[in-house]
């Protein structure tokens, strides 16, 4: 039988070993004799991990029982011995307990009370041998664990980005040295501690404390930059989420930290080089197209027909340049953060009406219905005007180039929530539903057969879309190619308007 449990009988008396061979073999069980206690410490020492259960006669010649119980404790403590006592008397049984003997039967003995006292300590041997099984996996896990870890924690630490993980009670407890290095602080200060003791950056912080708390299932990631030290030298960009179980219980959160100081100088150096090209180009371009201008108004004698279509056509491509040049003046301004240097309370259905009547000339131009409506009333919002001139020029502007003749454009002014509405709407050409998320894009035009005769820089939405941004507003498009295009302003209100 593989799992045979084996018994060990240590007594001078062979009537006794033969007794209790004889008894426990019917039950299945294997049984090993010794005459005394040397040989039984032999048998032990020989065979320590095949025997379970030790049956020890304590008044033995030679070596006494007590002797044999010190020296097998000393060989294997978890070796369980059940003393066989006579004299009806339980004292030396008692002081055999107390030396690490598991139980005591006295002389003389029934078969059935070996058998009991026997099945009580095998059964406490099978207990014994599981929770030492449970043990050596347990630590075999706990090597697996710390070895797993070690390779994590060297992968981490040789990363050029940071990383920050807390637990769900928003305790950092894990980071590397790229992340102590960004940041700024001691990785001694960083695990272990909670994040108000971090002294971390406070949009940082927040946001880890609200992927935490959050109770939205669709949040995964959420990303924003971080400009950091005295002087806002160095930027960082945190991408922050957080860690769920197969539950969609919240574990904890992981940020990794990305030092972009060099992209936004690489940023900041192309936006100067742009500005700077721009503005040197916008005065001799402006007096090409003076001079343009008068020759083709024969100022300066006589043209053929023939030069005046091409002094026409040089004189549209100047004015491309010099439109493209203000946009790109503009963007630099707007990168600056100078586009908007003056926010006031206006009432913005003046600004869009004043914008719709200098467009409505184009506009019949070209045989279209321009409409705008809006309330009596609406509340105030705090902006720039030339801002949202620019803003409804450029969306206005848009839907007349892209709308052909008899069509229709309108522009809808309401209030929504806790913002001004603006739509502007035509039924144009539409916009390919591939070329909608780029659509905000710089230099990007939708480039069809319909479009390719329009002139344009393809600045103008990226502006809007940053002045929007830079109101705290929001911009949106829907479109169908073929069926006319709408776009959606939302501008934070204003000063109650009390009048």
């Amino acid at each position: 039988m593989p799992n045979q449990a084996h018994i060990l009988v240590i007594d001078d008396e062979q009537i006794m070993r033969e007794g209790c061979s004889r008894i426990l073999s019917k039950d299945g069980l294997a049984v090993v004799t010794a005459e005394n206690g040397k040989q039984g410490l032999e048998e032990i020492q020989g065979h320590p991990e095949t025997i379970d259960v030790i049956l020890l006669d304590l008044m033995m010649p030679g070596m006494s029982g007590m002797e044999v119980l010190d020296q097998i404790r000393a060989i294997d403590p978890n070796l369980l011995v059940i003393v066989i006592t006579g004299y009806a008397t339980v004292e030396s049984a008692v002081e055999a307990m107390k030396k690490g003997a598991y139980d005591f039967i006295p002389k003389p003995f029934t078969p059935d009370q070996l058998r009991i006292v026997v099945k009580r300590a095998l059964e406490r041997r099978t207990l014994q041998k599981e929770a030492e099984f449970l043990r050596k996996e347990r630590e075999k896990s706990l090597r697996d664990i710390a070895t797993e870890k070690s390779k994590i924690k060297t992968i981490i630490n040789c990363m050029g980005d940071g990383v920050l993980v807390c637990d769900r009670d928003s305790c950092i407890v894990l980071s590397n040295p790229a992340a102590s290095r960004m940041l700024k602080v001691h990785e001694s200060s960083l695990i272990g501690n909670f994040l108000p003791q971090c002294n971390l950056h406070t949009e940082l912080s927040n946001l880890i404390q609200e992927s935490l708390t959050t109770k939205d299932k669709g949040y995964t990631s959420v990303s924003q930059e971080l400009s950091m030290g005295d002087s806002g030298e160095i930027f960082l960009r945190a991408h922050t989420a957080p860690v769920r179980n197969d539950l969609g219980e919240t574990l904890g959160s992981v940020t990794v930290l990305q030092d972009i100081s060099h992209l936004k100088e690489l940023d900041k150096m192309k936006s100067e080089f742009i500005a700077m090209v721009a503005h040197e180009l916008r005065a001799p371009l402006a007096a090409v197209e003076q001079q343009l201008t008068v020759i083709l108004n024969k100022m300066a004698g006589e043209i053929t027909e023939k030069q005046e279509q091409l002094l026409g056509r040089a004189k549209e491509r100047t004015k491309g340049l010099l439109t493209l040049i203000k946009d790109l003046l503009d963007l630099s301004k707007i990168e600056a953060g100078m586009m908007v240097q003056y926010k006031e309370p206006l009432r913005l259905q003046e600004v869009v009406q004043k914008v719709v009547d200098l467009m409505r000339a184009e506009a019949e131009a070209k045989k279209l219905d321009l409409q705008f409506t809006a309330p009596h009333t609406l509340p105030l919002i705090n902006a720039d005007r030339n801002s949202m001139e620019g803003i409804f020029t450029n969306l206005i502007s848009n839907a007349i180039k892209y709308t052909p003749e008899g069509g229709k454009v309108w522009v809808d002014l309401v209030e929504e929530g806790e913002f001004v509405k603006a739509t502007v709407s035509d039924t144009g050409i539409g916009i390919k539903k591939e070329d909608l998320p780029r659509i905000f894009d710089k230099f990007y035009r939708v480039k069809t057969v319909e479009t390719r005769q329009i002139v344009g820089t393809g600045l103008g939405l990226s502006i809007v879309k940053s002045v929007v941004d830079a109101h705290l507003g929001f911009i949106s498009v829907e479109s169908e190619e073929g069926g006319g295009t709408t776009f959606t302003v939302l501008l934070p209100k204003g000063p109650i308007q009390t009048a």
